[in-house]
């Protein structure tokens, strides 16, 4: 039986899912209507999914942690070298 976290967690993905499918959609649209209309889903779609995060969050249910300040400044190190 499914518990809560698994719940969420399967809602999480469900909604990543969703936002790309929407992305690759007004990405690729042909027309402004259809991609106005895949725009708006892909935002509204965007808030549910923040919202489902800060839940699992809540409860513990999605951790994340602290990037090394260190590898921070070497990732835009060589970023900048790459663009000069």
């Amino acid at each position: 039986m499914n518990n809560d976290r698994d719940i969420m967690e399967n809602l999480l993905l469900t909604t990543k899912g969703a936002l790309d499918l929407y992305m690759h959609g007004a990405i690729e649209s042909g027309t402004q209507n259809v991609h106005t209309a895949f725009n708006r889903a892909f935002n509204e779609t965007l808030a549910m999914q923040d919202c489902i995060y800060k839940q699992m969050e809540n409860h513990g249910w999605y951790q994340t942690e602290q990037a090394d300040a260190q590898k921070i400044t070497q990732l835009k190190q060589k970023f900048a070298q790459a663009q000069g």
